[in-house]
């Protein structure tokens, strides 16, 4: 009898594929039924049981709970939903994302109530200002995936078959994204085959459909072989920068910024729009920074970047 050793030896490696798959299925059928109010006690739970055994999740939490200290001032912080964030963020992502693999669809009636004021304050935007683009920008609180949930409700309200998304998220971290959101198109930020041109297919999305969409509070920090472009602004009190392409292409385009946030309590989420910013005005940088502090000495215990390592301050005489 021939033993084709070479096959048994890829067994072990199917075995594992194969129980990775289960394992991954039964954890998306668990977390597809968990409640939403279940979700800060489980996260809680989960990240103190990581934290017994990485060191690097205790740290991380440390810097995060100081940097929020400082920002809150004498104001009370929840040190445990600081520290948690990341975990949080990630539970959430899970829950929608499963949710809607396993029921094929899901409505997220705190998320849609945003997405709605959303919509509204666009109309006004565009029947004040008829034929001005319009830059939504979600800033990092909460969930991505909840913030693209109410981009894709937005998107269906206002009538639009797509919105473009400049994100820096990776993709298909659960499974296959765009099956979910088709009306969503995704321009990564991340690699060199998906930054070139970024700024030419943003252009063509918005001149398109009138409404785009960027994150326009990220810290500034290199996208791998690229330096991120950013502008000078006072935040705290002190020097700091943010993202600056979101000021040359409003500019080029006479285009608004329409910012908002998400907060999440008690297992209902709840979004606060901030007023719109023209990009074309000499402080447009400014107003975004001082929009960016506001929402960080808000919500600071629900933000996302919080203890990134290059954050928003510099010293200023640098």
């Amino acid at each position: 009898m021939n033993i084709d050793f070479a096959r048994l030896a890829r067994w072990p490696a199917l075995l594992g594929n194969f129980v990775s798959r289960q394992f991954f299925r039964v954890k998306g059928a668990l977390i597809a039924q968990l409640p939403l109010v279940a979700i800060a006690p489980v996260t809680a739970t989960a990240w103190r049981v990581q934290a017994l055994f990485d060191s690097g999740a205790r740290w991380r939490g440390a810097e995060r709970c100081e940097f929020a200290r400082g920002v809150a001032g004498s104001a009370p912080l929840d040190t445990g939903s600081v520290a948690t964030t990341g975990v949080r963020e990630r539970l959430i992502d899970q829950r929608i994302y499963f949710g809607r693999l396993l029921r094929g669809t899901e409505a997220w009636p705190d998320l849609q109530t945003v997405a709605n004021e959303l919509a509204n304050q666009i109309r006004r935007l565009q029947a004040a200002s008829p034929g001005k683009p319009i830059f939504v920008s979600p800033f990092h609180y909460v969930s991505q995936y909840a913030n693209i949930y109410v981009i894709d409700e937005m998107r269906e309200l206002l009538g639009l078959a797509s919105i473009a998304v400049v994100s820096g998220v990776p993709r298909n971290i659960y499974g296959e994204d765009h099956a979910q959101i088709p009306g969503v198109q995704v321009l990564y930020t991340y690699g060199e085959d998906n930054r070139n041109g970024l700024g030419l297919r943003l252009a063509r999305a918005l001149k398109r459909s009138g409404v785009a969409v960027l994150f326009a509070d990220v810290p500034p920090y290199a996208l791998h072989r690229f330096p991120m472009e950013t502008v000078g602004v006072s935040m705290f009190g002190r020097a700091a920068r943010i993202h600056n392409g979101v000021f040359r292409l409003g500019t080029q385009f006479d285009a608004l910024l329409l910012p908002f946030y998400l907060r999440f309590e008690r297992g209902r989420f709840r979004g606060e729009l901030l007023p719109p910013v023209s990009l074309t005005h000499p402080d447009a940088p400014q107003q975004l920074a001082g929009y960016i502090e506001k929402a960080l000495t808000d919500n600071c215990e629900h933000s996302l970047v919080v203890g990134h390592p290059s954050m928003y301050g510099f010293a200023a005489s640098k």
